[in-house]
């Protein structure tokens, strides 16, 4: 152990005397390793992003159709339905025992290009992501009246809206050419905080506001000639006939496969229950792919990084026979030589590790709040996972066996070669 401590003392100092020209492998390793874990820190946070955009739901009850068509457009509002729900059928499904909430969702029409989401007080009350966090606001209040409109954090931000601003939504959700619903303007009453989900990119209104926006439109298209106000609206029935979507919430959750057995079987309409978790998987699986080829640019940077390493050595040993030869003879074994270089090594490819770690919770640090406030991704610093040390480890196994290369090398060098002097 003795001889281990004295090899490990050497081979720093060797390292040191030449400082200048080993940095830019420490550097080499540092960039290489801060990419790859920054690769893989930055896959699993978007992906548990992602997964949490909603929690706390048991089902998510659509019309028939696919099972990532359905979570696109009711959770992440992208795309279209195939059909509606029944008010009728989204009622009687709210009125079952095993139900303890319901969320009706109605989509399709937008505001500058951002989703209108027409909804309840159930919404802001049932509502939860990321692990059960509930919506808040983070000023103003939540939609009362007819024409009260909430907006997503980031939707109020890159519109620039304030508490008390009036607005105009347009019917559809897609082209530069829609028409604006502009004889009943809504009203900005709240802004919601930061969730780092799809509502943030929303704005919510009351399903009675849909309807009513709706009153004088039949087949997607104006009624020609018939003009109502926003006064005269409220003396219609505003009762949905029917809406996009409803996310369902159970007392007791082992009984969600028995409700979506029923709902599926349902006989007064083609519907369909999707558990949101299976869905969330099916939708990540579908990015793997791109996924793969990232960790495996990255994978291939830190070989780059490594092979510099052994040639940087190998190079380097021309220079440090006689070193080496000095070693040799005050005593030092073959395998003594051999360890030395491999320690070398192996320190130079720690090192890289450390500053890579430094480096990369450094950006991380200081562009987290700007991905959380422009993008609506939430990075968090802690301490490597599982998956991560895992990385480490191996980029430090990797490291000690590049080293080996120039080590056996060395090794193989002999006295009489390091003290021979060319003429």
């Amino acid at each position: 152990m003795r001889r281990i401590r004295y090899l490990l003392y050497l081979a720093g100092k060797s390292a040191w005397n030449r400082c200048a020209t080993l940095a830019l492998i420490v550097f080499s390793i540092a960039l290489s390793t801060a990419l790859l874990l920054g690769v893989e820190k930055l896959r699993t946070q978007i992906r548990e992003n992602f997964v949490q955009s909603v929690s706390g739901t048991d089902l998510i009850v659509g019309a028939r159709g696919g099972n990532i068509q359905l979570m696109l457009y009711a959770i992440f509002h992208l795309g279209g339905a195939t059909n509606d729900i029944g008010w009728d059928s989204a009622q009687a499904i709210a009125q079952k025992p095993e139900v303890g909430w319901t969320i009706p969702i109605s989509l399709g029409d937008s505001h500058k290009g951002y989703p209108v989401v027409a909804t309840t007080d159930d919404f802001f009350e049932h509502y939860r992501f990321r692990g059960g966090r509930n919506l808040e606001l983070a000023r103003g209040k939540m939609p009362e009246m007819l024409f009260d409109v909430a907006l997503g954090a980031e939707a109020a931000k890159k519109l620039g809206y304030a508490l008390g601003q009036t607005i105009i939504l347009s019917h559809g959700n897609s082209g530069n050419y829609l028409t604006e619903h502009g004889d009943m303007p809504f009203t900005v009453t709240g802004i919601l905080a930061p969730t780092g989900t799809p509502v943030d990119r929303s704005l919510y209104i009351g399903l009675h506001a849909m309807e009513a926006i709706h009153v004088n439109w039949r087949g997607g298209a104006l009624i020609p000639g018939l003009r109502i106000t926003a006064e005269q609206v409220t003396r219609f029935n505003l009762e949905p006939k029917s809406i996009t979507a409803m996310l369902v919430g159970l007392k007791k959750r082992a009984q969600v496969f028995a409700l979506q057995r029923d709902i599926n079987e349902w006989k007064a309409e083609p519907l369909m229950g999707v558990m949101p978790g299976v869905a969330m998987d099916q939708i990540w699986s579908m990015v793997n792919t791109g996924e793969n080829a990232l960790m495996l640019v990255s994978a291939l940077v830190t070989v780059a990084g490594l092979a510099g390493l052994a040639a940087a050595i190998l190079a380097g040993l021309g220079e440090r026979r006689r070193e080496l030869a000095i070693l040799r003879s005050t005593g030092a074994r073959p395998l003594d030589i051999l360890l030395l270089m491999a320690f070398e090594g192996s320190m130079l490819v720690v090192a890289g590790i450390v500053c890579g770690l430094l480096a990369l919770y450094g950006l991380m640090a200081s562009v987290s709040p700007f991905l959380a406030e422009s993008y609506g991704i939430f990075i968090y610093l802690s301490l490597p996972e599982s998956g991560e040390w895992a990385l480490v480890g191996g980029i430090c196994l990797a490291g000690f066996l590049t080293s080996l290369i120039p080590a056996f090398r060395a090794y193989r060098m002999s006295l009489a070669d390091g003290l021979t002097v060319s003429l």
